[in-house]
């Protein structure tokens, strides 16, 4: 015990919220050091790291043909294992400012509807990349901990975490899940329907890139007061020739209807399945949201439309599920709570 005290003195224990599209670091005492791009760029032959998070992203759609730009993590679970490790060994050595560092531990966010054997990669490919000991908490979990919800009393606290691979919805109640459910829909499906939509309608390829930035300017799924318009550049299906075209808000609000759809059902379908003591506590207490998809304009107004019930998103919320990794980490610290006791 006295070992593990003062071992925790020298070394960066830490909080990972290890997502589909950002890995964010919470490092005891110090709060979120890292925010990150879950992109690696790989020599195509060699397999070795040219670049890892912001300057990989940046290499989406404009590498040569020796190099490759890859998301490791899939819908919020390892589809390359040893690209995973890689990148987390990076991130690792990035906040470990000191060479003299123990190995950390290391309390990971990851999805509620995970099996076991993908919970074990993650904490296999934590330990490959040097963590002395690694705890999962799930991540509805650690987003309602993160947004300071008050999940250990006798009420309900009701999140909706929109990441990047998954939504995730729960309800909670004296410290555990009562409800939860998740379905891989969020914010990678819904700028995939931003590609579609120029393709379908258009004729326009654009990347992956101009998408999202095109979810992030005008991008919204209720009306706005003043309507935003937008130019967007790709390459003309048919001609093959560079073309700009303006595409407007309304447009856009269309592209999203069938994922924003599931994800309003997501959250109709937990609220049938909350007991009625619970359901009564939301009425008055609402749900909040978090995570990336939070910030898709109107769609705090319209899940309130489609529930009645008060929505508001969470102060930080793109932050959400590293804060309550870091809230865990320091549970775990101080004794209160066990493995699996969340």
């Amino acid at each position: 015990m006295i070992l593990d005290y003062l071992g925790g003195l020298f070394s960066s224990d830490m909080g990972m919220d290890l997502g589909t599209a950002n890995c964010l670091i919470y490092v005891k005492d110090k709060g979120i050091v890292l925010r990150e791009p879950s992109v690696v760029a790989l020599d195509r032959d060699t397999g070795e790291v040219k670049a890892v998070g912001s300057k990989a992203k940046q290499m989406l759609g404009r590498t040569p043909a020796n190099i490759i730009a890859v998301r490791p993590m899939k819908n919020g679970v390892i589809a390359d294992f040893e690209v995973t490790q890689k990148m987390i060994r990076y991130f690792i050595r990035s906040v470990h400012t000191r060479k003299t560092l123990l190995r950390p531990t290391i309390v990971i966010g990851i999805p509620s509807g995970i099996t076991g054997v993908e919970r074990h990669a993650v904490e296999e490919a934590a330990h490959q990349a040097g963590a002395k000991k690694v705890f999962l908490i799930e991540e509805p979990m650690a987003s309602a901990m993160g947004a300071d919800l008050p999940i250990t009393e006798p009420h309900a606290s009701m999140i909706v975490d929109i990441g990047g691979g998954t939504t995730e919805v729960a309800v909670i109640s004296l410290g555990g899940m009562v409800v939860t459910k998740s379905i891989d829909i969020a914010g990678d499906e819904i700028t995939d329907c931003i590609v579609q939509y120029f393709r379908k309608k258009y004729n326009l390829i654009v990347g992956e890139t101009t998408a999202e930035d095109v979810k992030i300017n005008i991008g919204s799924v209720y009306p706005l007061e003043e309507e935003k318009t937008m130019e967007v550049k790709g390459r003309d299906q048919t001609q093959g020739l560079p073309r700009t075209m303006t595409v407007s808000s309304e447009e856009i609000r269309q592209a999203l209807l069938e994922p924003v759809h599931a994800i309003v059902e997501l959250v109709k379908r937990t609220l049938e399945e909350t007991p009625p003591e619970l359901a009564a506590d939301l009425v008055d207490r609402g749900l909040v949201v978090a995570g990336g998809g939070s910030l898709l304009r109107g769609i705090t107004e319209l899940i309130r439309k489609e529930t009645d019930i008060p929505v508001r998103c969470a102060k930080d919320p793109l932050s959400c599920v590293a804060l309550g990794t870091g809230k865990y980490l320091e549970f775990l610290s101080e004794g209160k709570f066990h493995k699996n006791d969340l």
